[in-house]
């Protein structure tokens, strides 16, 4: 090739702006995300395929008081109302704690403080604490220390034991980075401009926080209970040493009562079976029913989530 045609080449790639580099990255990023989406729908696929067959409605609101591990039999209704409320109870905890912990670290507390500092490095800490530790930690904490003492000149302990309470908190305190974080970074995105025009008309702080920036980041605070429903839904360390049964009859009537549980079902369909190949079909049907159970409490929220953000832009 003559130089001077491929000098001229080189403008002309530079004239263009094309950018080996990015185009490079590019092409990684764009390989590394068809990737993922491979494996996922894979995962979704052999699911699918293997679970489909035994999934029904008679499966799905059927009790568990017949025979667990014959696929005619068995029902999971007990699992997915016990999977629901634990979720449910603990979303009720841990959105209101960790959304007043980061509006304090956020709008009250300086970033150079010593307590500031503890504070997020025990939250950073807290998010890398795995899933076991959390169960034990409920099985100390929630059921020998309080639910000790509440059960204090008891005859039978009716607080310390496991409990569909005690499970939900366990599951707060693990997702509760989560919504720190989230929610931390919606009230940072918030223009500060807004805090001080509520301040100039005469508004106090907490009138601020309550009336101008917890609105405006209530998409984000949505956000991060969404994170949370979607870990907790599927985990099942936790749960084990703190309120998940192995067999109920009823349904839990009362914070106190045990809980049977999808993903702990799902633990003893591969684990106690007496014959694996036969309950194969039921344990398929379990995780698809627990998947699409999970899929729907994050729908809601992201529903939910949809709505706020066109009522607040409406309201603009």
């Amino acid at each position: 090739m003559n130089p001077a045609t491929a000098s001229s080449n080189k403008l002309d790639f530079r004239s263009r702006g094309f950018d080996f580099v990015s185009f490079a990255f590019t092409s990684l990023t764009g390989l590394a995300t068809l990737l993922i989406l491979a494996i996922l729908a894979i995962i979704l696929a052999n699911v699918v395929w293997h679970g489909w067959g035994t999934f029904s409605w008679r499966f799905v609101t059927g009790s568990a008081d017949q025979d667990m591990f014959d696929v005619n039999k068995a029902g999971i209704l007990p699992m997915v109302i016990g999977t629901a409320l634990r979720v449910l109870v603990m979303t009720l905890f841990v959105v209101p704690i960790g959304v007043i912990t980061a509006v304090y670290l956020t709008e009250y507390a300086q970033s150079t403080a010593v307590t500031t500092r503890i504070i997020r490095g025990a939250v950073n800490n807290l998010a890398g604490v795995p899933s076991i530790v959390f169960g034990l930690f409920g099985l100390g904490f929630f059921i020998s220390f309080i639910g000790g003492a509440m059960d204090a000149g008891r005859a039978e302990p009716h607080w310390g034991k496991p409990a569909i309470l005690w499970a939900s908190l366990t599951l707060a305190v693990m997702t509760l980075p989560l919504v720190i974080v989230a929610t931390e970074e919606s009230l940072r995105a918030i223009t500060p401009g807004l805090r001080e025009a509520s301040l100039a008309l005469g508004a106090t702080k907490l009138e601020t926080i309550l009336k101008i920036v917890l609105p405006e980041a209530l998409p984000g605070i949505l956000t991060g209970g969404i994170l949370a429903v979607g870990r907790a839904g599927g985990e099942v360390a936790p749960i084990l040493f703190t309120g998940a049964a192995y067999y109920m009859r009823d349904l839990p009537k009362a914070a106190t009562d045990q809980f049977m549980d999808l993903g702990y079902h799902v633990f003893i369909l591969s684990t106690q079976s007496p014959d694996i190949e036969k309950t194969r079909p039921i344990l398929f049907a379990t995780v698809l029913a627990l998947l699409l159970l999970t899929l729907s409490l994050n729908l809601i929220a992201v529903v939910v989530r949809a709505r706020v953000r066109k009522r607040m832009r409406a309201g603009h």
